[in-house]
């Protein structure tokens, strides 16, 4: 296994074009000024002692110990012990809901964005846990694969919107089934689904569906986002002003978080409801339960021991460069006196 315990060092590369431009503009300004100041040709009889090639050479050595300065100072390592290690941890699947209905203003900023919140708070509980994010409206989609990769979670959550599922709608049930499907199959009681919604279902049998996943051993949790008075769905008029959503009649649409169903769907599933609130998500309380599962070793082998290797590349570097400052700049007069055509013009 091979890896750099200092990768940021590497963007050093990116002064290679830099350089290489700096000493393409240098030797075509000297090549310039010869030309100015006589034949070209006539200049290098006067002087022999010049090699372009050699100023080349040195500048090529120069480059090549800048890039071994750079991956040296990177340090590469080179893993020396690989054995397998243990580890604790559940999978997980996060079910986001982002219907209209949760852009609603009850729980500030908005529904929506608390539940981000709620979830990147839960991310900073987790430790060896593997996730999932599923979002769903009137359909549901899986936003990110199983990992345990805690920053692409939180980057991949940065780009859900309501605007993240076409079909509006609240189907918990779809969603819940999809979770299951993603899961990994196999273990026991190690796999858990938390949904986090207003509750308000108006496509399938979530209540059904959260059966079906326990009977497979897998738990659901809610976490219920809003207040059971409700509030007014924001939208964006035509004039760009915000307003609220309708009904026929003219009045406002007014969503209320539905904790009945919630706590049904929770119960159903052999997990636990916690509603949120403005002063608390109710979050602390859902992690609690969920670090209480039973967790399945997971064995992966992997290296635990990793050599540095830093010192052939810096002591390479420093090789090329006491070469570099030995090599002269102007031709090797004792090899111009082995060409024999250097011998024939000396004799005229």
């Amino acid at each position: 296994m091979f890896r750099f315990a200092y990768p940021f060092f590497l963007w050093g590369l990116c002064l290679l074009p830099v350089f290489v431009a700096l000493f393409w503009l240098r030797m075509r300004w000297k090549r310039r000024a010869i030309e100015r100041f006589g034949d070209p040709v006539l200049v290098d009889r006067l002087m022999p002692d010049r090699s372009i090639g050699r100023v080349r050479l040195k500048f090529i050595m120069m480059c090549f110990a800048f890039v071994l300065l750079v991956v040296g100072l990177s340090d590469p390592q080179i893993g020396s012990r690989y054995e397998e290690v243990k580890r604790q941890g559940i999978d997980l699947i996060l079910a986001l809901d982002v219907s209209n209905s949760m852009l609603a203003e009850d729980i500030k900023p908005s529904r929506l964005e608390r539940s981000k919140q709620a979830i990147l708070r839960l991310l900073d509980k987790l430790g060896d846990d593997r996730i999932g994010i599923v979002v769903f409206a009137g359909d549901a989609f899986l936003q990110l694969p199983f990992t345990n990769d805690y920053a692409a979670a939180r980057m991949f959550l940065s780009g859900v919107s309501n605007e993240s599922i076409q079909a509006q709608g609240t189907a918990i049930g779809t969603a819940i089934d999809l979770g299951v499907k993603a899961l990994p199959k196999g273990g026991v009681r190690s796999k858990a689904i938390v949904v986090i919604s207003d509750g308000e279902n108006h496509e399938d049998d979530a209540i059904e569906a959260a059966k079906n996943a326990r009977e497979k051993n897998v738990l659901v949790y809610t976490l219920g986002i809003g207040s059971e008075q409700g509030a007014p769905v924001p939208v964006i008029e035509e004039s760009g002003s915000k307003g609220y959503r309708r009904d026929e009649n003219g009045n406002p649409v007014i969503s209320a978080m539905n904790p009945a169903m919630l706590s049904d769907v929770a119960r159903a599933g052999g997990g636990k409801f916690v509603q949120a609130s403005n002063s608390d998500v109710g979050l602390e309380t859902l992690v609690e339960e969920i670090s209480s599962l039973q967790k399945t070793e997971m064995g992966n082998k992997a290296f635990t021991d990793y050599e540095d290797r830093f010192q052939y590349f810096l002591g390479f570097a420093l090789l090329i460069l006491i070469i570099e400052l030995l090599t002269s700049e102007r031709k090797n007069k004792r090899l111009l006196r082995l060409n024999p055509l250097n011998r024939k013009e000396e004799q005229v």
